[in-house]
């Protein structure tokens, strides 16, 4: 598997698999930003996962900003908006995949 289909793979399953958690839970409690951060910030394990992909969130977000001075990337927004909706296991590889596609051409 070549890089591009690599980081495409990634796409979906990075997509899917915290969709499948959050969906349920979603239809369950519907849109509670104060439940959501009860609830991922009610013990010190989710509370380390929590502030782990924050952090993660804010390090992709200027790898990206300072990366794509140097690549000829197009839509810059597609990644970020990945991140804030569905998290860092999409942006990611989702600017990854972006980016190895711009260094073909």
């Amino acid at each position: 598997m070549d890089q591009k289909r690599l980081y495409a793979f990634l796409c979906v399953i990075g997509t899917a698999l915290p969709l499948s958690q959050f969906i349920p839970w979603l239809l369950e409690h519907g849109i509670n930003i104060n439940l959501f951060f009860n609830e991922l910030f009610s013990t010190r394990v989710g509370s380390f996962f929590g502030i782990d992909v924050i952090i993660s969130a804010l390090a992709l977000f200027t790898f990206i900003y300072y990366d794509s001075k140097n690549s000829n990337i197009k839509r810059l927004w597609q990644p970020v908006i990945a991140t804030l909706t569905i998290g860092v296991s999409f942006g990611l590889p989702l600017y990854l995949y972006m980016r190895s596609k711009s260094s073909e051409t």
